[in-house]
This record gives C-alpha cells, sequence and structure tokens, in this order.
C-alpha cells in the first residue's frame, strides 16, 4: 500500500470508531432501558440507510465528476471537518473545554428513557421509543463518518478502501462494546478525534493543492509529511494553551482566599 492508501485507511479507521463510541453509548443505554431487540433493530436501520448513502452518492462521484473538481471541492470540505476537530480536541487537552464523557451520556440516556425494559420479556418485545432513538443515534453519528468516507474515498479513487476501513472500525468498536458494555470511557476518544483532525487537515491541503494544479514533491509522500507538520503544530498549540490555563489556579485561589477574608 502507498503512503496515501494507509493515512487514508487509518483517518478513516479512527473517525468511524470515535464516532461509532458515541453511537454506541446510546444503543446500549436504549437497549438496557427500553429493549435490546428494538435498539439493536434500531440500530440495523441506520446503518443499512448509511450503506445505501455511500453505495448512491460514492459511485456517481467517483466516475462522473472531473478529479481535479472534485479534490478542490472535497479538500476544502476536509479542512473544514479536520479544522473543527482539531479544535475540539486542543480545547480539551488543554484544559479549555471538559473532555467527552460516555459514561456520563450513558446516564443522562438511561435517565431521560425510563422505564426499564429489564432482562425479561420486556427486552425481547419491539418499543417505538427504543427503535427510534437507536436509529437516530446511528444515522446521525454515521452521517459524518460518511462524509469523511466519501470524501477522502473519492477524492484518491479509494472508496472500497474508505468503505472497508469504517466497517471494520464499527466491528471492532461494536465487539469491544458488546464485551465491556459500558466502560466506553476508557477509549481514548480525544487522542483519535486529534489524530482525524491531524489527518483530515493533511489530506485536505493536499488535495486542493493538488486540485489546483500545485505538484507535491514526492508525490504521495508529501501526505505524512503534512501529516507530521500538522501534528508538531497541534502539540506546541496544546501546550501553549495550557500555559494560559495554569496561571488562572493560583488567581483563583487567592481571590477565593480575599473573598473568605472579607467576610470575617
Amino acid at each position: 500500500m502507498s503512503a496515501t492508501e494507509v493515512a487514508l485507511a487509518i483517518a478513516v479507521f479512527l473517525a468511524s470508531a470515535v464516532e461509532m463510541v458515541e453511537a454506541l453509548t446510546i444503543v446500549l443505554a436504549t437497549g438496557a432501558t427500553r429493549g435490546w431487540r428494538s435498539a439493536i433493530e434500531g440500530s440495523a436501520a441506520g446503518v443499512a440507510l448509511l450503506a445505501v448513502l455511500v453505495g448512491v452518492v460514492g459511485v456517481p462521484l467517483v466516475h462522473y465528476v472531473p478529479i481535479g473538481t472534485l479534490r478542490v471541492v472535497i479538500g476544502g470540505l476536509l479542512l473544514v471537518l479536520g479544522l473543527s476537530w482539531l479544535r475540539k480536541a486542543i480545547l480539551r487537552a488543554s484544559g479549555h473545554q471538559a473532555l467527552h464523557d460516555e459514561n456520563r451520556i450513558y446516564a443522562d440516556t438511561v435517565a431521560k428513557l425510563g422505564d426499564p425494559a429489564g432482562p425479561g420479556p420486556g427486552g425481547a418485545r419491539r418499543d417505538a421509543l427504543g427503535f427510534v432513538v437507536s436509529f437516530k443515534a446511528v444515522l446521525l453519528e454515521g452521517m459524518e463518518v460518511v462524509l469523511i468516507v466519501l470524501s477522502l474515498g473519492t477524492s484518491a479513487h479509494l472508496l472500497g478502501l474508505a468503505a472497508t476501513a469504517a466497517v471494520a472500525a464499527v466491528i471492532v468498536v461494536g465487539t469491544a462494546g458488546v464485551i465491556v458494555a459500558r466502560q466506553l470511557s476508557s477509549i481514548p476518544e480525544n487522542v483519535m478525534k486529534m489524530a482525524v483532525g491531524v489527518m483530515l487537515t493533511s489530506f485536505g491541503v493536499f488535495w486542493v493543492a493538488e486540485g489546483t494544479g500545485l505538484r507535491w514533491p514526492g508525490s504521495d509522500l508529501a501526505v505524512p509529511v503534512l501529516v507530521a507538520g500538522f501534528a508538531g503544530i497541534t502539540v506546541i498549540a496544546v501546550t501553549l494553551m495550557r500555559a494560559l490555563v495554569r496561571p488562572t489556579a493560583p488567581r483563583v485561589a487567592s481571590a477565593l482566599a480575599d473573598r473568605e477574608g472579607l467576610a470575617r
């Protein structure tokens, strides 16, 4: 496999894994409260619809849209997605934003759905709310995966590889979810989001430039160089932003002490 193919497969796998963790958290909570049959059927319906979208939209893009135009448009889209993921990951890693808490999301979903179905007959019968919640979770989280699969796969004419990487992520995370159930918070989601953001941004820059006629030195070998460059920028950004957070703690403590002194 070329450097582009390897980087593409990793980017799609990690992006799919992140979104799958978020969807699986809701599906597990739905299954525990409204019944596993409805949760599984809703999830399967969501996956089926996403697969249809990849086939219906992806194949025409590959065969009928000029590659130069495709790379400029999709490269720009990847830049928007990548920078958005990077922004959130940097804010969380530097302490400016709370980390994504899957256990809290699970508890909130259970509380909202209520009326546990339990392991008995309730877990086997169909439940409309359970079906809809699972379907919606898989569809909404999966739409971003579909967007990434179509963007990366069609730009490089590697739609099959991108789709295979996404399916592999679904299988791996789904299997892990069945084994560890609610212990999804142990998965370093923010690290994966940061890696995906770096890769999407790198591919975006690479394909926008190629679509406008620029020829990168080393051709596909420019991709890992871009990834390394954006990774370095991300590490520097996190380090600098962490330094901005640390001095605030003593000031807050001092302000609280002064307030207590005044109160006395």
